[in-house]
């Protein structure tokens, strides 16, 4: 019982980091794509490539090992999810395909209108992805997955009020988490013009999520009552912390405080991520079976867990000494910007 629960914690610490990482980068996208013309979005474009460009694909990292986590130590639960929701799951493996194949091939086509295509199909893939990923989010939080391959709707299960919404959500959140770290790395590189830029769209992205988790209340309370109850008791305090942290960081925002706005602002998104799955547990499937009924055999999560721990060995240290590496460039080209205003 102490290896499921945690596996099901290091699962939900991988779901949680490509929120926060992989999410950002699909909220670049976002903004790629409302920048405006290609005169007066090149600057916003330019900052976004190069936020991204240096980790984009090390992100993705993090959907393959929550789906071989899953798959390996929970193989009932994964089964049920993947058979259940096979359309928008292959509509979001398209999408992630599409994004990067638009991402790599925008900066070497040769003409005007191929860039614009490759980056359309770069920004499209970055809203569509999300809300596919949301969608099925919804469908498991509304408990629309029944345990079993191919026994779940394959339509209502991912649309419906709470998969609506799930994917609304998830579209927003990235915007919101792009537009606040990209306007930490513009102020970084000595940027005042796109800081502000980003600043503001922060803040107006900031402000729609906030209406629309508002919103989903009720949405919750009607189409998925059960993580409704699990939200507002046991999960409670983690609403909580993730409203105070999402208000601190907007009011940063607003200040023109950067220190601690992206701090707050993931500290925002990880408490209602973790506030889910605590409003859940120790259910995998909301209203089905538990986490050890879907578990496998314990020699095999003996196994997973010790490749997890050795792995994480070599993970970790490689994926942080990357962002190090992507930070102290940053700060090199702030102080270069600083010394050709000097001269």
């Amino acid at each position: 019982m102490i290896t499921v629960d945690i596996m099901a914690g290091v699962l939900w610490l991988a779901v949680t980091a490509y929120a926060l990482l992989g999410g950002a980068d699909f909220g670049g996208g976002f903004w790629d794509l409302t920048a405006g013309d290609p005169d007066k979005g090149a600057p916003i474009r330019a900052r976004i490539e190069h936020s991204i460009g240096p980790v984009w694909e090390a992100n993705h990292v993090w959907l393959i090992f929550v789906l071989v986590v899953l798959w390996t130590a929970f193989p009932a639960g994964f089964a049920s999810v993947a058979s259940t929701f096979y359309i928008p799951l292959t509509f979001a493996a398209f999408g992630i395909i599409l994004r990067g194949s638009g991402f790599a091939f925008r900066k070497l086509a040769g003409t005007v209108s191929s860039q614009r295509f490759f980056g359309a199909t770069f920004a499209l893939s970055s809203i569509l992805t999300p809300f596919f990923l949301g969608a099925v989010a919804g469908g498991i939080a509304s408990g629309r997955v029944p345990v079993g391959i191919e026994r779940g709707a394959i339509f209502t299960s991912w649309i419906n009020p709470t998969s609506i919404l799930g994917g609304i959500l998830a579209v927003a959140t990235c915007a919101w988490l792009a537009a606040t770290y990209l306007t930490v790395d513009s102020m970084r590189s000595g940027e005042q013009d796109l800081a502000e830029a980003f600043r503001k769209r922060a803040l107006y992205s900031g402000v729609f999520l906030g209406v629309m988790t508002i919103l989903g209340i009720g949405v919750l309370d009607y189409d998925a009552h059960i993580l409704f109850e699990g939200l507002i008791t046991k999960a409670l305090p983690l609403v909580i912390i993730s409203i105070l942290a999402g208000l601190i960081s907007m009011a940063l925002l607003w200040k023109r405080s950067y220190k601690l706005v992206r701090q707050f602002g993931a500290l925002a998104i990880v408490a209602i991520i973790w506030g889910w799955g605590v409003g859940q547990f120790p259910k995998i499937l909301v209203g089905g079976p538990t986490l050890a009924q879907v578990a496998a055999p314990p020699v095999v999560l003996h196994a997973m867990l010790w490749s997890v721990v050795i792995g994480g060995l070599f993970l970790i240290p490689s994926l942080g000494y990357l962002f190090f590496l992507f930070n102290s460039l940053s700060r090199e080209s702030k102080d270069s910007n600083r010394q050709s205003l000097s001269h």
